[in-house]
């Protein structure tokens, strides 16, 4: 592994503390993504290859990956390279990991999408590259064509690279709206123009040039553009070909004849976009312009066999992909073709389809894109979408803004001329404007809850919406066509707008229009607020580089005061919340200044961004927190009172406009980006230690001030706003102990949206609250059992699955089916009924076969059920759901809908059969003894936890730990539910929820606070350490590692071991001598760790630990605690010249230890680094330990080899057995492991983000040399990075960097 080059020898003495500060992680965390939609202005712009598929947004390319395990599809990588919009996108035919994308600055470059990066590029193209393919004939040959040609071909490696022209294929007499390449034959290309005719091209063969135009146009100069074109795969010549009005034809590319024209239900009908079935030979489907319409085709059929109409807005784009590998039941045989190379002479029809079933569709898969930027994955055989990515915006969004009277509610204003309300819960559009507004630069919502949301335009001026109604309601155009830069809604007098324009006027009017004040600037307005103190108070940014603030109460058209200072033009401004008089301006030369109107002065300036500065939000509780947002694609989290930035997020792939949060919830915040996404953050870690302060119950002047207090240079953060305030007053009210409902309130408040309110709701259900008190939206979440199958009842969808209707027969159904049936209505006159069930079984009618079954008798009837239901399961049948309930098959069903990844619908008949609601088979066969029921329930009961296990295993690799919490805490497994909050790394929120749950989830508080604790000791809170360390019973151990550790000076260190009633540093001397003495090793090591001098418990410790592994029958648990206490020894300390060859061993055996704890721990991504580490320092140090290079390789095998069969996806090949060595080898390694006996830290540890991509921000894991997803950790040099999650699951097993530095991690 490359990154073990730098494990590094020891650090200067004085250095290790800069080390220290250099480890860490973003404080700023992504929590949620709202991806873009896909563009609807280029034709190539999406493209699918074996398990998936990429659609394009203007600037960025989204990839989506099947997830094996779950079947579903995953957003996996955000691309983002072009600078301007992308053109085409194309995926390589030999190699499902390279992909090519063009853009409108001549730019064409090739990506791994494995590994997320470019290989290739190719800059300052001739003329704009509007249509690329690869090449069919060439390796790596990529084909690229402007609108009249040249047709480019750009060879990307090898002697031959470089770019050549097509020998024939240029000087075209009309534009080309796309081009494809044969996927068999060769050289072969077609050129569609946009005059409706076709350019051909093969080697040896004559260039046609401008045939096969429709014959309606013969003759014409009408344009009739050619909107999709697509060689059939199973000829060498036939052509698929669509035109805007007339239609499809099939075209024979040889004879230059139509062989079929098609036609359509209705003359308005347009075809957009079309593809190919791979799994049905023959079959396409197509989709409209107009309206969503997806239609389905066969060549031997001029009319369409099936029409669904999947959305009101037309087509954008289709692809077909093959269908998604079935799970782990299908043999492995050759990877998903690519979808062009769908040569479906292989695809062997399934051999149960009878004639009459001739046409239905096959298993399958279409990318559908509309005009609207909507993307969906479309199963075309159970006729519903597994995935739709609705209303998603296509280009830059501008501003963003949350509801006042609802956090969970945000608007966003786009370049696409549509503003969005979306629900940050689901990240689902609730509402949509109508839309055609031009460019939508600002929006402000009306105050309070009266709905409305005021938009400002680029050239129609501003406009407001009533959002439940969907209507426009009122207009201004005051400012005629020039763009309203800001408009703002007053948050104190809901009946004044402000607004300001390009055209130098900032205009304040009525709702209803009439026109206040009209002040006039020197040059263009861009940005407005009012203040949040005074309603009469205005602020203004003006391209004249400088802020003025006008108040209203007078006629005067002055401002009251100019400030001036920034050197480039004044984009927004902002009022502080907090702080009277005090406000901020962003500016095009990268700063912000901090104003204070009372002085007349700039009392600061933050310098940082290297680009025009747009975004600015102050925080609502914090006063000195402010954040912003640059066109350097950056977010800056600042502290105002030094002017020091204190975090910078580089996640956004371009300019960042938008920058909000909700009073509420005022450390969530949204952003919004010309790269078309928002994103969701919290920024709850910048204010440590106050969660803590909160946990440890200390008093409320630590946790509340006045703005006065916590603006002074060095204090600690404290909330200032209103809402905090409103939480101390509730509290203050409470009779008896408040604890509980104060932890709740401040969670809420602090936590991000994603299930913590859900979490408290289920645990006031658990401690028995009444249900009356349950919110509104309790019924929308995850539910507690005993409440799931009363409300589903109560909305009567028990189950709503789509059923499947059945397709028309085929053309003229054959004789044989024709004598079957008559001999069936033979056998039944004769009373022969089960003879006539067979047959109606083998002709298919089996809704006959069972209606009649039950004469023959019960027991044949269930048989014949069942029968059914295992055919239906086969063929991943929705319709087996009635046969199985009606059989009362309950495991049968659950196992169905939990292996199609339908785990919310398992989870409801498995609750449902634990209250009796299914009859189950014994009661179907004999009045059923209560025995047996009894049995039954303790079946269902176990059933619905293994449910709720997967559905929480899916929330949490999803990266929702808080609602993989909620699904244990609603089958009331507290245990498991505590696990998932500790394992997310939601330390705060596990204690709180703890602490009020109490006693059944006491030993999973006690672990969170002793890892909260250690995320004190790098904080300056050593004391706030030792507060948590004392909420645990029997601390005396916990208490000795966090003053072992503490690295003050002699009266400090006293100090701490006062407060933690342990003896001062000279009586911990004598114990520590009189304990070695006796031979007590353990209280020898823990008292010389106390003293002054902690580096004389090494040798002790160190020469036990060899002792212990030299034997043959240690255990993990015999020399765990011993290490673990020495690990605790000070830092400056261990570092000392004189205990270098004390500190490498001991490195070497936590290194050791630690890999055996990742294997007890299941923390299966980290084994191999650490045993690697450990080899590393084994061959670079010099040391004596009984550990050798070859043994650890011979574990790491023996360990890989007996657990790959649990660890390997569905589509590997079968692994091969463990040798009887490795099985040997893994035997003894298991029986020193043992069990793990704290159950909340098995399983690995994925925090809330992890599977979030990056737009731009890319780092490589020194562990695994793979790009890192989600959350980044930076290992005390400042440039290693590990991922957060990895970094969480080593320092939990091994406490020192994987550097080797003997530098303690501290991810928590």
């Amino acid at each position: 592994m490359a990154w073990m080059s730098c494990i590094s020898y020891w650090f200067d003495e004085d250095d290790w503390y800069d080390a220290q500060q250099r480890a860490n992680m973003a404080q700023v965390k992504q929590v949620g993504l709202l991806a873009a939609g896909c563009q609807p202005w280029n034709k190539d712009v999406c493209a699918a290859s074996g398990d998936r598929f990429a659609y394009c947004a203007t600037l960025a390319i989204y990839i989506y990956q099947l997830d094996q395990r779950y079947n579903e599809f995953k957003l996996w990588a955000i691309m983002s390279e072009h600078k301007k919009t992308i053109t085409a996108v194309s995926w390589c035919p030999h190699n499902h990991d390279l992909f090519a994308s063009a853009s409108a600055d001549n730019l064409v470059i090739i990506w791994n999408v494995a590994e997320q990066k470019v290989t290739a590029k190719l800059d300052g193209t001739k003329g704009i590259p509007a249509s690329l393919s690869w090449c069919w004939n060439a390796g790596d040959a990529v084909a690229f064509v402007s609108h009249r040609g040249p047709l480019y071909i750009w060879t990307i490696s090898g002697p031959d690279s470089g770019v050549t022209v097509h020998k024939d294929a240029h000087s075209f007499l009309s534009d080309i709206s796309l081009f494809r390449w044969h996927p068999k034959k060769k050289g072969k290309v077609v050129f569609g123009h946009t005059d409706g005719s076709l350019s051909i091209f093969q080697p040896g063969s004559k260039s046609q040039k401008h045939v096969l135009r429709p014959e309606s146009l013969e003759g014409t100069d009408e344009e009739d553009p050619v909107t999709a074109l697509e060689w059939d795969p199973l000829s060498t010549d036939y052509l698929l070909v669509a035109n805007l009005h007339n239609g499809i034809r099939l075209v024979d590319s040889e004879s230059l004849s139509c062989i079929t024209v098609f036609s359509f239900p209705s003359a308005a009908a347009s075809v957009q976009c079309l593809a190919w079935v791979p799994s049905a030979p023959g079959m396409f489907i197509t989709g409209d312009s107009q309206v969503g319409v997806l239609r389905v085709w066969n060549v031997s059929r001029t009319t369409p066999i099936d029409n669904f109409k999947l959305k009101k807005t037309g087509f954008h784009g289709l692809h077909v992909l093959s269908s998604p590998p079935k799970k782990k039941s299908f043999s492995s045989e050759s990877p998903t073709k690519n979808h062009h190379m769908s040569s479906t002479s292989e695809a062997v029809p399934p051999p149960t389809l009878t004639q009459n079933q001739a046409f239905s569709l096959p298993p399958g898969h279409a990318v559908c894109c509309f005009m609207d930027g909507g993307v969906g994955l479309y199963d075309m055989g159970a006729k519903k979408w597994d995935f739709l990515r609705d209303l998603g915006h296509v280009e830059t969004i501008f501003d963003c803004k949350f509801k006042p009277d609802n956090p969970d509610l945000l608007a966003t204003a786009s370049f696409d001329g549509t503003i969005k309300v979306w629900d940050i819960n689901t990240l689902t559009a609730v509402y949509t404007s109508p839309g055609n507004e031009g460019v939508i630069y600002s929006l402000s919502w009306a105050p309070g809850d009266l709905n409305c949301i005021a938009g400002g335009t680029s050239r129609n001026g501003g406009f407001i919406w009533d959002v439940p109604r969907g209507k426009m309601i009122t207009r201004f155009n005051e400012h005629g066509k020039s763009g309203i830069f800001c408009i703002a809604w007053s948050h104190k007098d809901s009946k004044r707008i402000a607004t300001c324009s390009g055209d130098g006027f900032c205009i304040i009017r009525t709702i209803d229009g009439k026109i206040l004040h009209k002040y006039k600037h020197p040059a263009s307005v861009f940005g407005c607020d009012w203040s949040q103190n005074n309603k009469d108070m205005i602020a203004t940014g003006c391209e004249d580089k400088n802020v003025r603030v006008y108040y209203l109460a007078t006629s005067s058209d002055q401002p009251l005061k100019v400030f001036s200072g920034h050197t480039a033009k004044v984009f927004h401004v902002r009022w502080s919340p907090l702080r009277e008089g005090i406000l901020c301006s962003g500016s095009d030369d990268g700063t912000v200044r901090i104003w204070d109107y009372t002085q007349d002065a700039c009392i600061n300036v933050l310098s940082g961004h290297t680009a025009p500065v747009r975004g600015l939000l102050w925080n609502t509780e914090i006063p000195y927190l402010l954040i912003s947002g640059s066109w350097d694609y950056t977010i800056k989290v600042w502290d105002t009172r030094e002017g020091t930035c204190l975090d910078t997020v580089y996640d956004h792939g371009a300019d960042v406009y938008g920058l909000t949060c909700h009073p509420s919830r005022p450390f969530t915040m949204a952003s919004c980006s010309r790269d078309s996404t928002v994103r969701l953050w919290s920024l709850t870690p910048l204010i440590n230690p106050l969660q803590i302060n909160i946990l440890a119950d200390r008093s409320w002047d630590e946790i509340i001030g006045n703005t006065d207090r916590a603006v002074e240079v060095g204090a600690s953060p404290l909330l200032c706003g209103k809402v905090s305030r409103d939480i101390k007053q509730e509290v203050d009210k409470l009779a008896g102990n408040p604890r509980g409902r104060k932890l709740r309130w401040f969670s809420e408040c602090l936590s991000p949206p994603g299930g913590s309110k859900n979490l408290w709701d289920l645990v006031a259900v658990i401690k028995g609250q009444d249900d009356s008190l349950l919110p509104q939206n309790y019924c929308k979440g995850i539910m507690h059992m005993k409440h799931l199958v009363r409300f589903r009842m109560s909305k009567a969808q028990e189950l709503t699955t789509v059923k499947m209707s059945k397709f028309g027969g085929g053309i003229g159904a054959p004789s044989k089916e024709e004598r079957l049936k008559e001999a069936a209505e033979i056998h039944l006159r004769l009373g022969q009924i089960q003879r006539y069930c067979e047959l109606m079984v083998e002709l298919g009618q089996w809704d006959k076969a069972l209606s009649v079954a039950p004469g023959v008798s019960m027991k044949y009837w269930k048989k014949l059920m069942q029968r059914r239901a295992d055919q239906l399961i086969q063929e991943e049948n929705d319709d087996v759901i009635p046969y199985c309930i009606a059989t009362g098959d309950v495991k049968k069903l659950v196992t169905f809908f939990t292996s199609r990844g339908q785990l919310k619908e398992a989870l409801l008949v498995a609750q449902s059969a634990c209250e009796g609601n299914m009859q189950t088979s014994q009661c179907l066969e004999s009045n059923g003894s209560a025995d047996f029921e009894g049995n039954n329930m303790e079946d269902y009961t176990e059933l619905l936890h293994k449910v709720s296990k997967e559905l929480s295993e899916w929330y949490f690799q999803d990266g929702c730990a808080v609602l993989a919490a909620c699904c244990h805490l609603a089958v009331e497994n507290i245990e498991l539910a505590m696990a998932n909050l500790i394992r997310g790394n939601e330390l705060e929120l596990a204690v709180s929820v703890g602490t009020v749950l109490g006693e059944c989830a006491a030993q999973a508080t006690q672990y969170a606070l002793e890892l909260l604790a250690r995320k004190c000791m790098t904080i300056t809170t050593w004391d706030l350490a030792a507060d948590l360390l004392m909420m645990i019973p029997n601390n005396e151990l916990q208490l000795v590692k966090l003053c072992a550790f503490y690295p003050g000076c002699t009266a400090e260190i006293n100090d701490l071991h006062e407060k933690c009633s342990l003896p001062d540093v000279e009586e911990c001397m004598q114990l520590a001598e009189t304990a070695q003495e006796e031979g007590n090793i353990f209280e020898s090591i823990k008292y010389y760790l106390l003293t002054i001098e902690p580096e004389k418990a090494l040798p002790i410790g160190i020469h036990y630990v060899k002792e212990q592994i030299s034997s043959s029958d240690w255990t993990l648990d015999s020399v765990c605690p011993f290490l673990d206490l020495l690990s605790f020894i000070r830092t400056e300390k261990l570092l000392l010249h004189k205990c270098s060859e004390f500190r490498n061993e001991l490195l070497i055996l936590c290194g050791y230890i630690g890999a055996l704890l990742a294997i007890r721990r299941q923390y299966t991504s980290i084994v191999p680094a650490l045993y690697e580490y450990t080899s590393q320092l084994l061959k670079r140090r010099e040391v004596c330990v009984p550990l050798k290079i070859e043994q650890l390789s011979e574990e790491l095998d023996a360990w890989r080899a007996c657990t790959q069969s649990l660890n390997k996806s569905a589509d590997e090949l079968p692994p091969t057995p463990p040798s009887e060595l490795q099985q040997e080898i893994y035997a003894t390694l298991t029986s020193r492991i043992k069990e793990e006996p704290l159950k909340v830290t098995i399983g690995p540890d994925y925090v809330t983000g992890s599977n979030l991509p990056s737009h731009s921000d890319v780092h490589i894991s020194c562990l695994t040399g793979l790009r890192i997803q989600g959350p980044v950790f930076f290992l005390e040099d400042g440039k290693s990075t590990i991922s957060l999650n990895d970094a969480l699951m080593w320092a939990k097993v091994n406490p020192f960097s994987p550097l080797g530095t003997g530098i303690r991690l501290n991810p928590f």
